[in-house]
């Protein structure tokens, strides 16, 4: 991908200033990877041992232990690295620098994935827009980006391959126009993925349109226009924020202090200025600490401009917030494993339809919006999703049908001058304040892993960490994957014992098993066999009971809102549902941790409370209606946005 490094005021930091230029990368961190990419040999003047194993059988360490583990990080042994943010991209740096041997600690003020990260699209997509963008202005630079994108998601579908699947998507054609034109262009994205490519895209007649999208409408109502048929192609789809948890624990696996629920109240300078770490404090226990380190990487994604103003408020801002609104509806709104996008929508902006976890989920984006920890959708966001679906659909859309609601902030990069979204860039930025903080901001889900490369060798190529080993992350497994395989329900349906009914497991909850926990869905059967936890959660729901006191034990999950929203998605895939099953999930978290009465209740209410904003707020001067120029399109040039 194009990335921008930018370095200000290197000197200060003990290394010479860069001259670069925005678009391309440094003839140091150039020279940083071609060094590193030679086999490592034993060197005095690394003080980093690399880490190249990972134990996937070990359990993960408790949140007690990292507490501690974090507090080891004094102004005598500091870490090497102190990552701030626990999304797709502060967990990611955080296992990049781990296995390259670097010491490292995290810190996440919620829980990992509770902003951005859980608010995706659930696509793992190379960018078909930034191609279209490429041909069309000839820019090379565009090209070079989907190619990275592309490269990113095969890496993403193979290193967590039982929470990422690739997915067929289905773009209808009702203007003659539209069959060539969508056609060369997704031929095109296959010849760019060449050997990282999934499946070739191809065209579909009307009549066999029809066979696999059985609620395609076959005459649009907004003008009358026939179906002419249908271009299909691929990309990846993922449960996002179970990805950025296990990215969590496999970073705590390798030997990082990882802690969610942990705030930095104030950054640590030395005598020059240089930030050499945090003071932060444990939100479930009151207790604050200093936790010292050479480098800090701010990944905190759209609040990386209030981390940056705490240590200079004069910083300008480079963070242009952007809202993506989706809706759940019944998974009868589109076949199992067949998505749909619309590539224009009436106003011009992009509409998709996708399955997902056994239901559908409908969105677009994206609006102008406020950084807030909590983004609600608003109504009239709601009813234009409903609105512009219903032009394609033969099932009657009704509003009653939404089964969840929410709205994700996208941090993109951006000029402080500019004024819309649609001009911000969705490429990441890497930087180096006059303070010695490196920011990574920008970007999307899909990258992440190169995202977290690119933060970690700038902070090895600036003198202040040891170089170490080069990036270890392009082919390393994550927890659950090593030893999953497609089939791997079965064992689970055939090895698991219900403990509560005679019979077997329903296949559906082995599936749900096996996808959400790889080859640790045992463990959690285990679990429900010993302590008789093997029914659901809640009523046409796959979800055990067994799999909250697995979360609370392997997965670093402290609350309530920690397990209905980030561990099971039951806040994204049902409301009703999910609010009927949270006095159980209390009871449960209550029963592990030794909760009062007192302390149940007050839990329970803040569950409620944050389960609120999964439902629509009144339209509010908070959230702007995109226009067309500020929509994104995932395939029409005439729009820039978008990104899981």
């Amino acid at each position: 991908m194009r990335r921008r490094v930018l370095v200000a005021g290197v000197a200060a930091c003990g290394a010479a200033a860069l001259c670069l230029q925005p678009t391309q990368d440094t003839d140091s961190l150039q020279a940083f990877r071609a060094a590193v990419s030679r086999p490592l040999v034993s060197d005095a003047h690394s003080a980093a041992a690399p880490v190249t194993r990972i134990d996937y059988l070990d359990k993960v360490p408790s949140r007690k232990e990292q507490l501690q583990k974090l507090a080891e990080g004094n102004e005598h042994n500091p870490f090497d690295i102190l990552v701030v943010g626990g999304g797709a991209t502060g967990t990611g740096c955080a296992l990049d620098a781990v296995t390259r041997g670097l010491r490292t600690a995290l810190i996440e003020r919620e829980d990992f994935a509770a902003g951005t990260s859980s608010r995706s699209t659930k696509l793992v997509h190379g960018g078909v827009r930034y191609l279209e963008k490429a041909v069309f202005t000839l820019d090379y630079g565009q090209l070079k980006l989907v190619f990275e994108a592309l490269h990113e998601r095969k890496r993403l579908l193979e290193n967590a391959p039982h929470l990422c699947n690739a997915l067929p998507i289905m773009t209808p054609c009702y203007c003659w126009w539209e069959v060539p034109y969508y056609w060369l262009g997704l031929k095109a994205y296959d010849l760019v993925a060449g050997t990282q490519g999934l499946t070739m895209s191809r065209f579909n007649g009307r009549k066999e349109s029809h066979r696999q999208f059985p609620t395609l409408a076959q005459t649009r109502s907004e003008d009358g226009s026939s179906l002419k048929g249908t271009i299909v192609y691929y990309d990846g789809q993922f449960d996002d924020s179970r990805l950025c948890v296990a990215l969590a624990c496999t970073a705590a696996l390798a030997g990082a202090a990882v802690t969610n629920h942990t705030e930095a109240l104030k950054l640590l300078k030395d005598n020059n200025g240089l930030v050499i770490g945090a003071e932060v404090k444990d939100n479930l226990s009151g207790k604050k600490s200093h936790v010292y380190a050479k480098q800090v990487i701010n990944a905190t994604g759209p609040f990386a401009d209030s981390l940056r103003q705490m240590s200079d408020p004069s910083k300008p801002s480079i963070i242009m917030p952007s809202a993506g609104v989706h809706v759940t509806l019944p998974d009868y709104y589109s076949p199992e494993h067949l998505g749909m996008i619309v590539p224009k929508t009436k106003d011009g902006r992009v509409v998709f339809m996708l399955p997902w976890l056994d239901a559908t989920i409908a969105g677009t984006t994206d609006s102008s919006s406020e950084i807030t920890m909590q983004p609600q959708p608003t109504e009239k966001e709601i009813q234009f999703i409903l609105d512009a679906i219903s032009e394609y659909l033969t099932v009657k859309v009704r509003r009653s049908d939404v089964m969840s609601a929410w709205s994700g902030i996208r941090p993109l990069a951006s000029d402080p001058s500019t004024q819309d979204t649609a001009s911000a860039s969705r490429d990441h930025v890497a930087s180096m304040d006059t303070d010695g903080m490196i920011t990574i901001a920008g970007g999307k889900w899909t990258t992440y892993r190169r995202m977290a490369e690119d933060a970690v060798d700038l902070a090895c190529v600036n003198g202040r960490v040891p170089a170490g080993q080069p990036c270890q992350t392009s082919h390393l497994a994550l927890l659950g994957a090593h030893g999953y395989d497609p089939a791997l329900f079965t064992e689970v349906a055939q090895n698991y014992t219900v403990p509560h009914r005679p019979g077997a497991i329903d296949t559906r909850v082995a599936k749900h098993l096996a996808a959400s926990y790889g080859d640790r869905a045992h463990d959690v059967t285990r679990i429900a066999e010993q302590r008789k936890l093997g029914r659901r959660l809640v009523r046409g729901h796959p979800v055990l009971e067994a799999e909250v006191v697995y979360a609370m034990h392997h997965e670093y999950c402290e609350t309530p809102e920690d397990f209905i929203a980030r561990r099971s998605r039951l806040a994204f895939l049902d409301h009703r549902a999910c609010e009927e099953a949270l006095p159980r999930v209390v009871e449960l978290m209550g029963e592990e941790k030794g909760w009062w009465y007192p302390k149940r209740q007050r839990e329970l209410k803040r569950a409620k409370a944050f389960l609120s904003t999964f439902t629509s707020q009144p339209d509010a001067p908070g959230i702007k209606n995109a226009s067309p120029k500020e929509g994104t399109d995932l395939v029409s040039s005439q729009n820039k946005g978008g990104g899981a």
